[in-house]
């Protein structure tokens, strides 16, 4: 029907399962970090996205998905070396939390491209992977991300200055 395998269909929900965890994590603390339980989902099930990706070929050979699963496992493996690095020092765990923040925008563009290139059912909204409307689209929504991370680095730094420490006892001692 969408011309999806069954190994497309697990990745799609492997993938939902991250976002969601994701914006969890960003909407519960304003911040994605690996000491809440959706934290620590959201970095697990992105990286399965992220190496499930690596094998799905739906548009021929590598391509431009594949480097996006490259580097959000790139993005997520320096969040959380930021975090554990930053587990006693601001600056690391805000980093880490934009790390994760630029993961979590990584999940749209292959999901918008995927969806929207298959739906509505034999209307979908967009031609190909390569459409400029939806690559407009793709942009405002990382316009979105910019401006929720702007407003998510002066969050944690306002935190900072009250000495708020958001980092469990858990992740410090690692």
């Amino acid at each position: 029907m969408l011309g999806i395998t069954a190994f497309g269909m697990l990745h799609t929900v492997i993938s939902l399962i991250g976002m969601g965890a994701g914006f969890v994590a960003l909407f519960a603390r304003f911040r994605i970090g690996r000491d809440t339980r959706a934290g620590r989902v959201f970095v697990l099930f992105t990286a399965l996205s992220a190496i499930t990706g690596l094998f799905i070929y739906h548009h021929g050979g590598f391509g431009k998905p594949h480097v996006l699963s490259i580097a959000t496992l790139v993005v997520l493996a320096l969040g959380m070396w930021q975090e554990r690095r930053g587990a006693t020092r601001w600056q690391g765990l805000r980093v880490a939390s934009l790390l994760y923040t630029v993961a979590l925008f990584f999940h749209f563009i292959p999901g918008l491209t995927e969806t929207f290139t298959r739906l509505p059912v034999g209307a979908p909204l967009f031609d190909s992977p390569d459409d400029p409307q939806l690559a407009m689209c793709v942009g405002v929504i990382a316009v979105l991300f910019v401006g929720i991370g702007i407003v998510q680095w002066r969050h944690l730094r306002r935190l900072a200055g009250r000495g708020a420490m958001p980092v469990s006892a858990s992740l410090q001692a690692k």
